[in-house]
């Protein structure tokens, strides 16, 4: 209930750091309701997340904002209000309950980005089957390739587009730490904020996504897949209305939350030794970009790779099997593994990488880029 004031009369909020109402309904399935609300009602999406697995829309439209909510219980469920300050408004509680049992919430309009404790952990995930695709956003497939998501801390996608031609996709930015796109398979077109007119991402391109910049894929070829890391593991993906992109302005070294955007063409890559002898790897600029945080790269023998042990103090060490065979050794047990297996390494675990075939090729990501190795 609303906290009474001095003269036992509820106290009212303080609206001025009040910037807007939502609406909160639940759904049984997100996609053909936002479907009804957009395409039928002429509704706009705004924002959803998670991006492999959307359980919350926001959308306008008709001067009314919905929160759509995946649920069991369709209908009306509670009404947010979105504040510079939740705390700020003299409600005392963040919740309020009215008198006809409408929940009210009030919530930050926009909400900072939460960066859980990362919780590291040996995950091989195997391309085995097509059982592990779910729909996300935009209707692309996704594959997870770390379940447990090192507590929530990291995300890694194996994303994949069914049917060539135009995304369904929009102008959006994601609110995130680190995000990285690598071109797995056929090719994306893409744009983003600040740096030109549309381009191609080929199989073995890859492109960092800093911090904000608004950017949307316009078109793709049948089959199309890319391999996506991200933290934090759940960020929110918001639509940017207001702006059409390629936007006039070029401005290929602007700063996004303290990086700058990267796009690493793999035909023109340069290969140089590898930290493990008997291999070499092509760096697509990435640790230059985020001042250190992160470091992506691709790995392949060289022809006479051997089978050092190594181990890592790295907060996210993680491998994608772009093409042939390896055997990573632990401890105790080897695994072998084959073309979109992956495999995430927690740090003071000692491996190595033998066996490898010829035409083996590793996609490496490492948060940060530089670390020691034993």
């Amino acid at each position: 209930m609303i906290p009474a004031s001095s003269t036992g009369a509820p106290r009212a909020i303080d609206a001025r750091g009040i910037r807007g109402a939502q609406v909160s309904m639940s759904c049984d399935a997100l996609e053909p309701t936002l479907a009804f609300f957009i395409e039928r009602l002429g509704f706009r999406l705004d924002a959803i997340f998670p991006a492999d697995d959307p359980s919350t829309a926001m959308l306008s439209g008709h001067g009314l904002q919905i929160r759509l909510v995946r649920g069991t219980s369709p209908g009306v469920m509670a009404i947010y209000l979105l504040c510079d300050d939740p705390l700020a408004t003299g409600a005392g509680t963040t919740r309020l309950t009215a008198p006809n049992g409408v929940t009210v919430k009030l919530v930050a309009a926009d909400p900072p980005m939460r960066t859980p404790a990362t919780k590291q952990a040996l995950v091989l995930t195997r391309a085995a089957s097509d059982d592990h695709w779910g729909v996300g956003r935009a209707g692309l497939r996704y594959r997870d390739l770390i379940p447990l998501r090192h507590g929530g801390a990291f995300i890694a996608s194996h994303i994949r587009v069914l049917e060539g031609g135009p995304v369904p996709d929009y102008v959006h930015f994601h609110k995130i730490r680190f995000q990285a796109i690598f071109c797995r398979k056929g090719w994306v077109r893409v744009v983003y904020e600040d740096q030109g007119e549309p381009f191609v991402m080929q199989a073995g391109d890859c492109v960092l996504q800093p911090p904000m910049i608004r950017h949307r894929v316009l078109e793709s070829s049948a089959g199309a897949e890319v391999v996506e890391i991200g933290a934090p593991a759940e960020h929110i993906t918001m639509a940017d209305h207001g702006l059409t992109l390629p936007n006039p302005r070029l401005q290929p070294e602007r700063d996004f939350g303290g990086q700058r955007f990267v796009r690493h063409i793999a035909a023109n890559a340069t290969w140089s030794p590898w930290r493990v002898e008997g291999f070499e790897a092509s760096d697509t600029g990435i640790a230059r970009a985020t001042a250190g945080l992160a470091g992506i790269r691709v790995v392949r023998p060289t022809g006479a790779a051997g089978n050092a042990r190594q181990s890592h103090d790295t907060e996210f060490c993680f491998y994608f099997m772009l093409s042939g065979s390896v055997t990573l050794q632990l401890a105790d047990t080897a695994h072998a593994l084959a073309v979109d297996d992956s495999i995430t390494i927690p740090g003071g675990m000692a491996y190595a990488l033998a066996d490898s075939s010829r035409d083996l090729t590793l996609l490496e990501v490492t948060l940060p880029a530089a670390f020691q190795t034993r």
